[in-house]
């Protein structure tokens, strides 16, 4: 797709908010002068937007997803404590956790990816890109257009992924939380334990079995 690895590399983007936050990273360049819009032109980016709809209900899937891998991640050695006997079982009940939370997640998060993106991907495409390299883009992604296309990758992460998680935290932290005290009741730990490391730094681990 032509903008997957846009989208997914914003999910890498989130990892640095709190930097970005405390003012460690450098000052973005001055905004370029944006080219003239038009009712033809939003209509051809709304059509790649459509187009590249799959790639970013991923994106949302991805950074929704990510908190319960990171979960999965930290009780795997606990689990290895449990006893033969009761691990089968209680890796089930934590399977079926992280699948609740999974299936609540997603949609929450996809749908406000799939709301946000024409409002901050397609205003930088509208505002940089021609009409006559939109349909370039569209007709050949091996074209010139789409080689300029993929230098806006940079800003298209620090416009959508941002908002995007600025958006869905509050309505997905809670989530994490619980999520995070059923799997460390269930391992008779504290709260804390079962806990996912602040800044979404652990290596991705395969796909919870939805």
């Amino acid at each position: 797709m032509l903008i997957t690895r846009v989208l997914l590399a914003a999910l890498c983007a989130t990892s640095t908010l709190a930097a970005l936050a405390q003012g460690q990273a450098p000052a973005p360049p001055a905004a370029p002068v944006a080219l003239p819009s038009s009712p033809a032109k939003k209509e051809l980016v709304a059509k790649l937007l459509e187009l590249q709809r799959p790639a970013v209900e991923g994106m949302g899937r991805t950074m929704a997803e990510q908190p319960a891998l990171q979960i999965m991640q930290q009780v795997g050695p606990f689990l290895q404590r449990v006893p033969v006997e009761k691990r089968e079982v209680l890796a089930r009940e934590i399977e079926a956790d992280v699948r609740k939370y999974v299936e609540e997640a997603v949609p929450i998060v996809r749908d406000r990816a799939v709301k946000l993106a024409p409002s901050t991907v397609g205003t930088l495409m509208d505002e940089r890109m021609t009409e006559e390299e939109l349909r370039q883009v569209i007709a050949a992604l091996e074209s010139p257009a789409f080689r300029k296309f993929q230098t806006l990758s940079g800003e298209m992460q620090r416009v959508f992924a941002p908002k995007l998680l600025a958006e869905t935290r509050p309505l997905i932290e809670p989530k994490v939380k619980a999520l995070e005290q059923t799997v460390a009741r269930r391992l008779g730990l504290p709260a804390t334990a079962a806990s996912a490391p602040a800044g979404g730094g652990a290596s991705p681990s395969p796909t919870p079995k939805r």
